[in-house]
């Protein structure tokens, strides 16, 4: 099991408990489901008059959800400051990050949610388009992660 945790595995268990114990009281206390990938078009709704982003789901939730947003950015900034870790950093280059960022965010739109929406307020519904759309989603980081591997051994 080490293996897989070098740094052990209760943090990953006490943040998945906690995402959980938040998106369940979201929705327990207002009937709204918490995935973020919505977000963006939302957010959209602002600024763009296309009839997309001018439907009425996405102009109703975007307050909520860009303080939901907030939240999130800001429990990060939160840990960090408590933790006393350093922020992180990368070496990948910034175009690698824009090409990921927005086939990321094609996808969660083609899919019609994100990961976490999917993933965690999908599967706990018991919605048999999330299941598919966690296993597409699983299935294609593993066959992608395994193909840059084989390519960097060859």
């Amino acid at each position: 099991m080490m293996q897989f945790f070098p740094n052990g595995f209760v943090h990953y268990l006490v943040g998945g408990l906690i995402i959980g114990a938040a998106v369940g009281l979201l929705y327990i206390t207002t009937g709204l489901i918490g995935g973020m990938s919505t977000v963006y078009s939302s957010t959209w709704s602002y600024f763009s008059k296309q009839p997309f982003f001018q439907q009425h789901n996405l102009i109703a939730s975007r307050d909520w959800r860009l303080a939901y947003a907030a939240g999130l950015v800001l429990g990060g900034v939160v840990w960090l400051a408590w933790s006393g870790a350093h922020a992180w950093q990368t070496s990948v280059p910034l175009w690698q990050l824009g090409l990921g960022g927005f086939l990321a965010g094609f996808g969660a739109r083609l899919s019609q949610g994100c990961t976490s929406g999917h993933g965690i307020c999908g599967l706990a519904s018991l919605r048999l388009p999330s299941l598919l759309a966690v296993l597409t989603f699983l299935a294609t980081g593993i066959s992608t992660a395994q193909l840059v591997a084989w390519l960097a051994g060859s």
